[in-house]
């Protein structure tokens, strides 16, 4: 069988799409789907069930993926490997949120360095998209708040980040704890609010677990960083909710202060994913299996 169909076969499963296999293999459509019906003439199955945006795998196509995929990845890793053994670096493509990929994750590998290891972050909020990369062949490894589905794709939970509404000190002047605890939505909605999103997904999530409510308020301040959110909430543009890593020097500071103190605060699970089979090449085992070890005094 042409290794070439079985590549542009997992390239389409990955990405769920034709159109946006074709981008990543640089072919056309027509090339994709041409090489896709070879490849189904051949088995005599059908692999591919056609939808309006984008394709769904049979059981058949799917069973394929799970058996080629991970010797297609074998077999780029010993191309890899050819190419980086005049400088005996190996490369670990590393995608995540850029606060914990930043702070957290990059900082961690960093003795890695030493052992051979050059380390590439990508930096992306978005899951969806970051599992699509990692899913494509764009990243080794990614930091998601989502467990993927599917076989394609593992994940192990890597760590728990507890969420904390906080704001500068003369808005927690202006406020008591029993207002907030009795009068959350309604208070929420009377003062400045800085986010990463105009959906406000932190403190949606907050104000959920928290007020088991939804807030009404709209951003003054949205910035797609949690470090910005974070210097912004410090100048006073209004409240905020931030993971305590983040924010946990500032709170020592003063700069900020926690307005409440749940009995349960709200948590967030970050893990860490990798493409099926992957973790067989022992420089992403062991770049993963470090930051397990790390991220157990996270």
């Amino acid at each position: 069988m042409d290794l070439s169909l079985l590549r542009t076969f997992v390239t389409v499963h990955r990405a769920g799409s034709f159109t946006r296999a074709a981008a990543l293999l640089g072919l056309s459509q027509p090339a994709v789907t041409s090489q896709i019906r070879t490849l189904e003439r051949q088995l005599g199955r059908p692999l591919f069930l056609r939808r309006a945006r984008g394709v769904t795998p049979t059981t058949i196509g799917d069973e394929l993926a799970h058996r080629a995929a991970p010797h297609l990845d074998a077999l780029v890793e010993i191309a890899e490997t050819e190419l980086d053994e005049g400088s005996g670096v190996r490369t670990l493509h590393l995608a995540g949120p850029p606060e914990f990929i930043s702070l957290r994750a990059l900082p961690a590998l960093t003795p890695l360095i030493t052992q051979g290891l050059a380390l590439r972050g990508t930096f992306s909020a978005d899951t969806d998209e970051t599992l699509e990369g990692l899913a494509a062949g764009h990243h080794d490894l990614a930091i998601v708040t989502a467990r993927p589905r599917g076989g394609l794709l593992t994940a192990t939970p890597l760590c728990d980040e507890e969420h904390v509404l906080v704001a500068a000190p003369r808005w927690a002047g202006r406020l008591g704890p029993g207002t907030l605890r009795r009068n959350g939505p309604v208070v929420l909605e009377q003062l400045p609010v800085v986010e990463v999103h105009e959906s406000l997904p932190l403190v949606s999530r907050y104000w959920t677990a928290v007020f088991d409510s939804r807030p009404a308020a709209a951003g003054a301040v949205i910035a797609p960083d949690l470090r910005a959110v974070l210097e912004c909430t410090a100048a006073g543009a209004g409240l905020a909710v931030l993971p305590r890593y983040l924010c946990e020097g500032a709170l020592e500071r003063g700069e900020v202060v926690a307005l409440l103190d749940p009995p349960v605060p709200p948590l967030r699970t970050y893990f860490l994913a990798a493409r099926t089979g992957t973790l067989a090449l022992p420089h992403l085992a062991r770049a993963h299996e470090w930051l397990l070890r790390a991220a157990a005094d996270w």
